[in-house]
């Protein structure tokens, strides 16, 4: 299938107008009357969507489409009409919609604001909502400029283990890693966890930091940088802490203060 991506609509709408164009996207929201209707269509490709104009004498399935509910999977084939005078700047009459796939009455996402707390109860559908959709833009920007930044300046991006033996000169509390059965844990003659039986033969934690091995690798590749999750297992349950979050860590070979902080400026 051809399709257009919303945010190359908005792109340069003056090459659109008056072309038939394809577009794909979950409805938002629906309005309906007897003889024409509006769906408000969102791709995920930028934060804004796209108003659909369709008609009862121009598309043969008009009746099931304005039945739909919001978060319907739609595709449409129509032509693009600049609109300088209303609120978008344009929108699509469309000659063709093909349902991909109906929603349900009880579709948990409307056209209103919904709080944080209340999105971590349906997380499979919060990426469609502004908030966090306008969240991973921000996190995708960022760590791409990110990489951008050290690769530009000859650093080796390496990828450290998220599995370790190794506390990391005791950066933070760890959360273990096991495949016991909780149930019935092997014990040594002491008493105490008989990590010997476990997967890796030893005790082993999600990692507090990637800076061991970016150490090692250095000494081989002189510029080097980590970017990845870490885990902290503190007991803080305030926005100041995350148990997962990612960080960076720059590690240079043959530098002295003069250089880091010339890094880190």
């Amino acid at each position: 299938m051809k399709r257009t991506t919303i945010s190359a609509l908005y792109a340069d709408t003056a090459a659109f107008a008056d072309r038939t164009a394809t577009v794909c996207g979950w409805a938002r929201s629906i309005r309906s009357s007897k003889k024409f209707g509006f769906i408000d269509l969102n791709d995920g490709s930028c934060f804004r969507g796209v108003q659909i104009v369709f008609e009862a004498g121009k598309i043969g399935n008009y009746k099931e489409v304005a039945g739909l509910n919001v978060g319907s999977a739609l595709v449409v084939k129509g032509e693009l009409k600049v609109t300088p005078g209303a609120k978008q700047p344009f929108e699509i009459h469309a000659a063709e919609i093909a349902v991909e796939g109906a929603s349900t009455p009880d579709y948990p996402l409307q056209k209103k604001r919904h709080s944080p707390e209340y999105l971590r109860t349906i997380a499979h559908l919060r990426p469609r909502t502004n908030l966090f959709g306008a969240s991973f833009r921000v996190r995708s920007a960022a760590a791409y400029a990110i990489h951008r930044f050290f690769q530009e300046r000859g650093f080796v991006y390496v990828n450290t283990p998220l599995i370790t033996g190794s506390d990391c000169e005791g950066a933070g509390e760890m959360f273990t890693v096991t495949s016991f059965n909780l149930d019935d844990v092997p014990r040594t003659p002491d008493g105490k966890t008989d990590y010997s039986q476990d997967f890796f033969g030893r005790h082993t934690s999600l990692t507090v930091s990637g800076q061991l091995e970016a150490e090692c690798m250095a000494m081989a590749y002189g510029r080097v940088y980590t970017f990845g999750p870490t885990f902290r297992a503190e007991k803080s349950y305030t926005q100041r802490h995350a148990a997962e979050f990612w960080m960076v860590e720059p590690e240079i070979a043959f530098a002295d203060l003069d250089d880091d902080m010339a890094l880190a400026e």
